[in-house]
Parts: structure tokens; sequence; C-alpha cells
């Protein structure tokens, strides 16, 4: 039975909830898993849903297997975690001797990576993109990967295909897609090598209440500032569905690796979204530049038939957004700079 879905979420309890709410199909990959769950680079954004959605998944299916969160954890905010069940490790991924010391598990799931602050700080975008990756091959040979990664690594590509697949030549721009380009090669050579069964997910751009490109575009509308159209088309998907997404990609793993694209199978316009927000708040919009032929979009065939389609549309994740904003509700203050065509973060 399709879960019904609310026409509004109220507050950010009840959006951490939906964004950790397991699907089937979650619970019936997770229920296959043999040992413990261990996801590296938990700190971000996506990191204590994802985490917590897999502990409910794993509880669910009668499964007393571990879910360890791993992160350096400077801020610390490791109570959230321990409160929902995920165990928590601090560590520096880029520090051989303390990824030594962690624990052997028998599944990965590995978040790290760095966007924003790359320019002027290339050389660590590098080490965490690209160094991360061997180190953690050396230390977990005998353990099964889920790896993300993001469509960055394709480049622009033109607006009439409807985006960039999986067998597409990769030609990043910038350094930051670069070294995530970089990170998936040290990935796919460890695994061939290795025998690691991995996947690669490829992510653009999840979308929580809180942050996202429906969240920087409703803003700016709200604030009646200038939309710049030059990149005039995106995908995005919901939060809870790229958990979703990634965690049944343990079901897919192979050496070498599986790669899918994760978005919303929407080709979304900048102009017309922007459009609806104004129409709904009775705010004029102003628009600059127009929109190119190519943008920073991908096609999701082969996740719609490993997976299934979301369960949340784009259409309704713009209602959600509206009325989120709407009420005043949090935000976390990160912008996804999506508009950027020359690779600059």
């Amino acid at each position: 039975m399709t879960e019904s879905l609310p026409d509004s979420i109220p507050n950010v309890a009840a959006l951490e909830e939906h964004l950790s709410r397991p699907s089937s199909g979650v619970v019936d990959a997770l229920s296959r898993l043999s040992g413990d769950l261990m996801l590296l680079g938990v700190g971000g954004k996506m990191g204590l849903s994802l985490s917590v959605m897999a502990r409910r998944a794993l509880d669910l299916a009668g499964k007393s297997n571990r879910v360890i969160g791993v992160s350096r954890f400077t801020r610390g905010g490791q109570a959230q975690f321990t409160s929902r069940g995920v165990e928590t490790i601090a560590c520096d991924l880029l520090d051989e001797c303390q990824v030594a010391s962690l624990p052997d598990v028998e599944n990965l799931v590995v978040m790290t990576g760095r966007k924003f602050g790359s320019t002027g700080d290339e050389p660590f975008t590098w080490a965490m993109n690209a160094l991360i990756p061997s180190i953690v091959c050396r230390r977990f040979p005998k353990s099964r990967l889920v790896v993300f990664s993001t469509g960055n690594v394709y480049g622009l590509s033109p607006v009439g295909a409807g985006g960039s697949c999986e067998a597409d030549t990769l030609q990043p721009a910038g350094e930051y897609a670069q070294s995530c380009l970089a990170r998936e090669r040290i990935y796919h050579y460890c695994c061939v090598r290795e025998g690691i069964p991995l996947a690669i997910v490829r992510l653009n751009y999840a979308c929580d209440l809180r942050y996202g490109v429906l969240v920087d575009l409703a803003r700016r509308v709200r604030l009646k500032q200038p939309i710049d159209l030059a990149m005039g088309w995106f995908n995005t998907i919901w939060q809870q569905d790229a958990n979703t997404q990634a965690l049944q990609a343990f079901d897919h793993l192979t050496a070498p690796p599986w790669v899918v694209n994760v978005t919303g199978p929407e080709l979304l316009s900048v102009r017309t979204v922007c459009e609806q927000f104004g129409s709904r708040w009775g705010v004029p919009v102003t628009f600059t530049g127009a929109e190119s032929e190519t943008a920073l979009i991908s096609r999701v065939d082969r996740s719609l038939a490993a997976f299934g389609s979301p369960s949340v549309s784009a259409s309704r994740l713009i209602d959600w957004v509206a009325d989120w904003i709407e009420r005043d509700q949090p935000w976390l203050g990160k912008p996804t700079h999506f508009e950027s065509r020359s690779g600059q973060f």
C-alpha cells in the first residue's frame, strides 16, 4: 500500500522522523545484510537521517546488527545519533592510525567529501575526495561498500537530451568535480584489485526542507531577490528517497562497481518553479540572464529500474518547501550554489 503523504510537515521533529522513515524496500534490503553497518562521514547534512533510517529498518527486520556513525564530530552532536540507537565514533578519516582503530565491519556507507570552500583550498578538497578512498579500501578490503559521489562528474549536458546517464563520458568542470572523479577512479581501482563489492551513488540534488535547490530558489523569491537563469534547469529528490535508494544499493553491489544516478525523474525549470512560488505568495519575480542550452542534470532510467519511482514528486516537494518557508521554519543556511557553471565552489 502506498503511504499517504501529508499536505504539510509541521516542524523539525516531524521532518526528521519522515526523512529517516524506512520504506519496505529498505527493510527488505537490510534484512539481507550479514554483519554490522558503519557509515563514514555522518556529520554532513544527510548523515543523521540516513543512519537512523538504517537503524529503524534493521529493527523492523528483527536484526540486531550494529549501526555505527563515524565523523570527526568537531562540533559535537553525537547525542542526536546515540539517542536514536546509532553508535558513534569520533575519527579523522585522513589519519590512517585513527582509521586503523575502527572496528571491522562487513558493510560500509561512505559519505565523506568536500565541496564548499574548495576554491582557494584545493589541496584539502583533493585529500578529502581522493585520498580517503585509498585509506578506506586499504583498511576495509573485505567489506561491502556503498559510496556517495555526485552528478558534477558529468559536467554540463544538453537540456534537450534530458541529462547525463551513467555510461556517458565524464567531463568534470573545476577542481571539486575533478577531485570527485578521482574519488570514483580510486574506488573503482581498489574494487577491481581487491574484489570489493561496491556501488557508486551519483547524487544531485537531495532536498530537505531546510536546504536544497528548491529552498534556495524559494528564499530568493520570498526576499524579492533576482533569479539568475544561466543554470536554467535542475533535478532534485526528497532526501528520504535519496536515503532509501542509497541503502537499497546494497542489493546491487558488483566488482567493477555498479554506478547509479540518484535524483528525481522530473527536469525542472528554474523560471517555472520561481514563478510558482511568486504566484503563491503574490510576489513579483525578477530574472537575470537567460537559460543556457546545457545544465547539470541527470537521467534516472537505471535507478527507476532498480528502485522504482521516488515516493515524493517534485510538485509535492515544491508545496512542502513553500509551506515550510511561509511558516518561518528553520533552515540550515547552507546554499547549494547549484547555479555555478564554472565548477567553482
